[in-house]
């Protein structure tokens, strides 16, 4: 199972010899992230797997999603011991 989580990016990076980068907001925490395979922009929300974007989202998707992230984490799920 994948997860990816929502950002938005705040800067976009253009490395001549590398992959175009994005400098990626995800709630206060930033981090470089690969969207040389998706069409974006400054200001544009993602959903990043793996250090790569794979999807441009809308500003209420990305809220919804971190909303539900947000409701799994309150949840304190344990996982059934394996025999």
């Amino acid at each position: 199972m994948c997860l990816a989580i929502p950002g938005k990016i705040i800067e976009i990076i253009n490395p001549k010899d590398s992959l175009k980068q994005a400098i990626v907001d995800f709630g206060g925490i930033q981090r470089e992230i690969c969207i040389a395979w998706i069409d974006a922009n400054v200001g544009d929300y993602i959903l990043a797997h793996a250090g790569m974007a794979i999807s441009v989202i809308d500003e209420e998707e990305a809220r919804l999603t971190v909303d539900a992230l947000n409701k799994v984490d309150q949840l304190n799920l344990i996982l059934p011991e394996q025999n």
